[in-house]
């Protein structure tokens, strides 16, 4: 006959006094002890448990051994960010920045990748001059920054800038001097120091590699200076900007130099953004086929100071003139900011926006190939976003 088993008295024979929780062992697994001890999550639980307050704060470092109380804080000690310093370089280059408003501005970093270029292959540095202190000159590069006295030179004064130029050139002798090809005044300040210097000036450069600098003429091909001159102007968007460590940024003393000022007074005169080419428009505001509402699109370029520009499609059937239309067949354009609104995205249009630094679009279709291209996408009825970025526009104008 096969005995009854009494589970409740076998339970009672695998129980283990002592434990804070009844603990059971299989009789088939019996407990083999180890040299590491066991972890107890509710008592570490506990030990870290801080009643300070109205509610008990957990600190885990306080049941850590070694530990009185509330956690000791460890100070550990910061790296500083590394720093290039040329101490002693074998030739400068002079970089003389736009910094409209006081800062650099894009053009002035990508003029600050090339001035680097040019000095990190003969272990160079790259000396920047700027009419007073502009920060941010280690982060982008700069070996040594030379500042003028704001109080020597005005907000447009180029007889000063260029005097101040030609005394830093004379004091540092620099194996070559380069300025940003802008109307921000950087392209008229490299032809007066060119004139005023009798060096010749290699305007609008794309590409520095091989000791030679390269630029696209107006027909499309490539003009290369067989011999790098001294004064170089440095095309927009043609270089990139430095990444790299932090740069000293030394500061050294300016140069003393006087200019007679001819110019008492000057003041941008403001151009109507419709007056404006498309190749030279800086912000445009682009319509398509899903726009129906032109009053309000001609409203909408007025009040945010925009340049009218138009799809094919817009300007076959009479919408905007045929000197509006952008793409392939039309304008090809180089804005800052390209606002598309209903806009599909032919590939002939997106040809003439390739060199746009950001496009936002507008369209109701997610899948537009024109909301794959932009930079921010608004996926809406333009005839509904108008209206609201009409109404943004013309209150921030008043305050």
């Amino acid at each position: 006959m096969r005995p009854r088993r009494d589970p409740r008295a076998e339970r009672q024979a695998r129980f283990i006094p002592g434990t804070e929780r009844p603990r059971f062992v299989l009789a088939s697994a019996p407990e083999v002890p180890s040299a590491r001890p066991r972890r107890d999550p509710r008592a570490l639980r506990r030990a870290a448990t801080i009643r300070t307050g109205v509610r008990p704060r957990i600190d885990w470092h306080a049941g850590q051994p070694g530990a009185v109380g509330r956690a000791e804080v460890v100070a550990r000690p910061i790296s500083a960010p590394e720093i290039r310093i040329v101490a002693d370089p074998a030739f400068l280059v002079l970089a003389v920045p736009d910094h409209p408003g006081g800062a650099l501005s894009d053009h002035d970093r990508e003029l600050i990748g090339a001035a680097r270029q040019l000095a990190d292959v003969g272990g160079g540095a790259v000396v920047m001059l700027t009419a007073g202190d502009i920060a941010g000159l280690a982060e982008a590069g700069v070996d040594r920054a030379m500042a003028i006295p704001a109080a020597q030179i005005d907000n447009y004064d180029p007889e000063g800038r260029a005097a101040a130029v030609l005394a830093a050139i004379s004091l540092l002798k620099p194996r070559h001097v380069l300025f940003p090809e802008s109307g921000e005044g950087g392209a008229d300040l490299a032809r007066r120091v060119a004139a005023l210097s009798g060096e010749r000036l290699f305007s609008g450069v794309e590409a520095l590699s091989g000791g030679r600098a390269s630029r696209r003429t107006q027909g499309g091909a490539m003009e290369m200076a067989g011999a790098l001159p001294c004064l170089l102007s440095i095309a927009e968007n043609a270089f990139g900007v430095h990444e790299g460590v932090r740069h000293e940024a030394r500061k050294l003393d300016a140069p003393e130099f006087s200019a007679m000022r001819r110019i008492e007074n000057a003041a941008p005169v403001p151009v109507k953004a419709d007056l404006l080419p498309l190749a030279d428009a800086d912000f445009i505001l682009s319509g398509g086929n899903g726009v129906t509402d032109w009053k309000r699109f001609v409203e909408l370029g007025q009040a945010l100071g925009a340049t009218l520009g138009g799809s094919r499609v817009v300007c076959d059937e009479g919408h905007l003139p045929r000197d509006r239309q952008v793409g392939a067949s039309g304008s090809v354009v180089t804005a800052r900011c390209y606002l598309a609104f209903g806009i599909a995205g032919a590939p002939q249009h997106l040809q003439g926006i390739t060199e746009v630094r950001h496009v936002v679009a507008v369209n109701t279709d997610l899948h537009a190939e024109m909301i794959k291209r932009a930079d921010l996408a608004i996926v809406a009825d333009a005839q509904a976003v108008m209206p609201a970025l009409l109404q943004h526009a013309r209150e921030r104008h008043h305050g």
